[in-house]
C-alpha cells in the first residue's frame, strides 16, 4: 500500500478580487445603469465627489443678501409658483385648475377596469354581476379565459355561469371571455351589426384553409361563390382576434445611446455620450487625510507634531501627567483609524474612477473598430451592413472576445440611420464562411428583402418568395426560396396571400 505523503506543488491562479469583479461589472454596463452605479458610489463612499462646474454661494454671501434667499414661503397660497396650485387654496380661476388636474399623471385604464365598470351599468340581478366580475378578474392580457369556466369558478350555478359569461362576452370590446382568438372571432360575428354572410361558418371550420388562401377549396365546402369567400375574408380582417392588447401598458424602456456616430465632411465622427455621466474625482480632504500632504502623513504620526512635546523623547510619563498620556494615546488611536478610513475609501474611489475612464475608452475603442469595417453602412444606410465578427474587432484592438462581448452588449449608438446596438453591427456572412467569405451579411440582405416587398405597387400582385430570391440572385445574392421565407418571417412580413 502506497503511503501518502505531503507535496509542495506551485500554481498560478487567477483570483477574481473585489477591484477586477468591479471593472468587469462597470465595462457591461449601459449608460443609465452606469449613472446609477455612480450616484449608488458617490453615496456610498465619502471620498468620491463630482466635479461641480456652478461655484456655489458660502454661507456669509447668504447671510450679506438676505433678500436673495431662495426658499418659498409656503405660507402664503399666493407664493406658489404653480398657478393651478395657487389656484385650488384661493379658489379663483377654475380654468387654471382645470388644467392642473388635467396635467397630473395618470395610470392607464386596464382591461379588467374598463369591463368591471361596464359590469355595474348593467340590468342584472348581483349573483350574475358577481359572477361576472369573477370571469373578468381571472382573464388575461388578451382577454382570454385559458382553463375552463367550471375548473376557476367550481361553486357557480351553471345557468348563472352561461350567462355571466354571455354578458362579458357583449361588452366592450366584444369578444372577451373565451378560450382563443377563434371563438372571439365568432363572439364578435355574433354580435355583431352587419357581418358577411357565411362569416360564422367560414370562420368555425375552415378559418386555416382561410388563412392559406385556399378560396376555392372553401366555396366547394360551403357551396358558396369565391366572391362570397373574399367578402368574408376583408370583413374577417376587421375584427380584432385579441380585444384585449390594446388595453395592454407595459412599462416604457427608455435607450440612450452610450456613443454618437455623425458624419462631417463625408467621414463619421465619433462622440462619447458623457453628458449624463458626471465627471468624478477624489475629494480633497480625504486626499489630504489620507496622504502625506498637510494634516496627514507625519502630522497624524506619533512622532510628528502632536506625538512630541513635553517628555516626547522619554516615556509619556516623564512629560505627561498619566490623565494626559491616556487622552493623547486614544486620540493617537483614533486618528490613525482615521488615517486607515481615509486610505481605504481613496483606494476605492481611486479604483473606481480608473474603472469608468477605462470603460470609456474601450468602448470608443471598439466603436471605433466597429465604424472601421462598417464605413459604407453608416455612409448609405443599413443595407451595406458587412459581415463582421467579435474576432475580427479582438484581434484589431487587442482584447479579448469575452470583453467585447460585454462592450456591445446593451451599448447603443445613434447615428444617422437611426439608434443601433453595437451588437446589432456584428453579423454573420450569408454563406456562413465568416467576415473573409461573402460581403454579403444576413441583416443587409435582409434590408434588401424588406425594400423589395415595400417597392410592390399597392394595387398590383404580391411577390412570392420563388420571385424574391430570383430577384436578389439578379443583385448578386444567392438564396434558396425558404431561406427568403425565413428571413421574411424575422422581419414580421406576411406571406404573399397574406399580404
Amino acid at each position: 500500500m502506497q503511503a501518502q505523503q505531503p507535496v509542495f506543488r506551485q500554481e498560478q491562479r487567477l483570483r477574481m478580487t473585489p477591484q477586477l469583479y468591479q471593472a468587469i461589472r462597470i465595462m457591461a454596463l449601459p449608460l443609465a445603469d452606469l449613472q446609477l452605479t455612480i450616484d449608488q458610489e458617490l453615496q456610498r463612499n465619502p471620498a468620491l465627489e463630482v466635479v461641480s462646474e456652478d461655484a456655489a454661494d458660502s454661507l456669509d454671501e447668504l447671510e450679506e443678501h438676505p433678500e436673495d434667499e431662495p426658499f418659498d414661503d409656503f405660507s402664503d397660497p399666493g407664493s406658489y409658483s404653480d398657478p393651478g396650485l395657487r389656484n385650488l387654496r384661493t379658489g379663483a380661476d377654475p380654468d387654471a385648475k382645470q388644467r392642473f388636474m388635467e396635467g397630473a399623471l395618470q395610470r392607464p385604464e386596464t382591461l379588467q377596469e374598463h369591463l368591471l365598470w361596464q359590469v355595474l351599468l348593467q340590468p342584472v340581478d348581483a349573483e350574475v354581476a358577481r359572477t361576472a366580475e369573477s370571469l373578468i378578474r381571472n382573464l388575461d392580457d388578451n382577454g382570454f379565459f385559458r382553463e375552463p369556466l367550471a375548473a376557476a369558478l367550481p361553486d357557480a350555478d351553471p345557468f348563472t355561469l352561461d350567462r355571466a359569461q354571455r354578458l362579458v362576452q357583449r361588452l366592450d370590446p366584444v369578444g372577451t371571455c373565451v378560450a382563443d382568438y377563434r371563438e372571439s372571432l365568432i363572439v364578435q360575428i355574433r354580435y355583431h351589426e352587419a357581418p358577411a354572410a357565411h362569416a360564422a361558418a367560414v370562420v368555425e371550420a375552415h378559418l386555416d384553409t382561410l388563412e392559406r388562401g385556399r378560396f376555392e377549396e372553401i366555396a366547394r365546402a360551403l357551396d358558396i361563390t369565391v366572391a362570397e369567400v373574399h367578402a368574408v375574408l376583408a370583413f374577417v380582417r376587421t375584427l380584432e382576434p385579441l380585444p384585449g392588447r390594446n388595453f395592454q401598458s407595459g412599462p416604457t424602456h427608455y435607450v440612450v445611446p452610450d456613443v454618437i456616430v455623425r458624419m462631417e465632411d463625408g467621414e463619421p465622427v465619433i462622440v462619447l455620450n458623457d453628458e449624463v455621466i458626471p465627471e468624478l474625482r477624489v475629494d480633497r480632504f480625504f486626499e489630504r487625510l489620507g496622504g502625506n500632504g498637510p494634516g496627514g502623513g507625519n502630522g497624524l504620526d506619533s512622532n510628528g507634531p502632536g506625538g512630541s512635546g513635553p517628555g516626547g523623547n522619554g516615556p509619556i510619563g516623564s512629560g505627561l501627567s498619566g490623565g494626559n498620556g491616556s487622552a493623547a494615546a486614544a486620540a493617537g488611536a483614533a486618528d490613525r483609524e482615521a488615517r486607515r478610513f481615509a486610505k481605504a475609501s481613496l483606494q476605492e474611489a481611486r479604483s473606481f474612477i480608473r474603472n469608468v475612464g477605462t470603460r470609456n475608452r474601450s468602448l470608443l475603442r471598439v466603436t471605433r473598430a466597429v465604424i472601421d469595417h462598417q464605413r459604407e453602412f453608416f455612409r448609405r444606410g443599413p443595407k451595406q451592413l458587412r459581415p463582421l465578427t467579435l474576432r475580427d474587432v479582438a484581434e484589431e484592438v487587442d482584447l479579448h472576445e469575452a470583453t467585447v462581448s460585454r462592450i456591445v452588449n446593451g451599448k447603443f449608438a445613434q447615428t444617422e440611420w437611426g439608434v443601433f446596438e453595437l451588437r446589432y453591427f456584428f453579423t454573420n456572412s450569408i454563406s456562413g464562411t465568416g467576415s473573409s467569405g461573402s460581403r454579403y451579411s444576413k441583416a443587409g440582405v435582409k434590408e434588401m428583402v424588406r425594400e423589395i416587398i415595400e417597392a410592390e405597387p399597392p394595387g398590383g400582385k404580391r411577390l412570392s418568395d420563388s420571385r424574391i430570391a430570383a430577384m436578389l440572385a439578379a443583385r448578386g445574392v444567392k438564396l434558396a426560396r425558404r431561406t427568403v421565407a425565413k428571413y421574411r418571417g424575422e422581419l414580421d412580413i406576411e406571406s404573399s396571400l397574406e399580404r
